[in-house]
C-alpha cells in the first residue's frame, strides 16, 4: 500500500515513517508538514493510505479529509481524543491517540490491509459485471430490469425481493440474493447483511445499524462494518 503522512511535527513525521518501514505490505510515497503540500502529492501520485495529524496550522485534519472528492483509506493520528466522534463520522479507518504503540500502529495498517483488499477485489471484478440490466424469473415471467431502478434487494431463504425506485410492489424472484450479488456491478452494489444489498445510487443516510434506502429503513449488520466503510468512502 502506498502511504502519505501528515504532520506538522517532524518529530512525529519521523516516528510515523519509522512505523511504516516496519510494516510488510507498506511503501511511504511522501511526508508532509502542511495540507498544500500533501494536495499536490496527491495530485502527482496514487495513494492508497493517509496517516493524517488533526490539529496543524490553517487548514486541519478534519477539514482537508471533508474536502477530498476522491479519498483514500484515512487513519488520523493525533494527540486530541476528543475529536474521535468527528473523525469516525468521515468513516476514516482508524484513530490514534500519540504517543501510538506499535502493536496498536500494526492493527490500525491490518485493518486497512483488509480494507484495502477488499477494495482491489471489488475493483478487480467489476469488468466481469458491467451489464446495466438483469433478466428475472417472475410469475411464469422472464422480467428485464434495469440495475439503476433497483433500490435495494432482500434475501428470503431461496428467493428475493427486488424494490424498485417508483413502484410498491417489489419483484419477487427464485434466486438467492448470493447468486444475484454475482451478477451485479460490485461498484454500485453492496451486501449489508447477510438477507440485504443495496443500491448506492439510492442510499441517502446511515446512523446506528440503519440505512435509508428511497423511502425505507433497513439493518446493516456489524459483520460487514468493513463493506459499510467502503461503501461510505465511495459517498464522500
Amino acid at each position: 500500500m502506498r502511504c502519505l503522512i501528515i504532520d506538522d511535527e517532524p518529530l512525529a513525521l519521523e516516528l510515523l515513517e519509522d512505523n511504516i518501514n516496519k510494516v510488510g505490505n507498506m511503501r511511504l510515497v511522501g511526508r508532509c508538514r502542511t495540507v498544500t503540500q500533501a494536495m499536490q502529492v496527491l495530485h502527482d501520485q496514487t495513494v492508497d493510505l493517509i496517516f493524517c495529524d488533526i490539529q496543524m496550522p490553517g487548514i486541519n485534519g478534519l477539514q482537508f479529509v471533508r474536502s477530498l472528492t476522491k479519498k483514500p483509506l484515512i487513519i488520523f493520528v493525533t494527540a486530541y481524543q476528543e475529536f474521535a466522534v468527528d473523525g469516525f463520522d468521515l468513516d476514516v479507518v482508524d484513530y490514534l491517540l500519540k504517543p501510538v504503540a506499535f502493536d496498536r500502529f500494526l492493527k490500525a495498517c491490518n485493518k486497512a490491509s483488509g480494507l484495502f483488499e477488499l477494495l482491489k477485489m471489488r475493483t478487480e471484478t467489476a469488468p466481469e459485471r458491467s451489464k446495466k440490466y438483469l433478466f428475472l424469473h417472475s410469475d411464469y415471467n422472464l422480467i428485464k430490469i434495469s440495475n439503476q431502478e433497483i433500490t435495494y434487494i432482500e434475501g428470503l431463504k431461496d428467493y428475493v425481493k427486488v424494490h424498485l425506485a417508483g413502484s410498491a410492489k417489489p419483484v419477487i424472484s427464485r434466486i438467492t440474493i448470493k447468486a444475484l450479488e454475482e451478477q451485479l456491478p460490485v461498484n454500485d452494489f453492496f451486501r449489508i447483511h447477510k438477507s440485504y444489498m443495496v443500491n448506492l445510487e439510492h442510499v441517502h443516510s446511515i446512523r446506528k445499524g440503519r440505512i435509508k434506502v428511497a423511502d425505507s429503513e433497513i439493518p446493516f449488520s456489524d459483520n460487514f462494518k468493513d463493506v459499510i466503510t467502503l461503501m461510505t468512502g465511495k459517498l464522500h
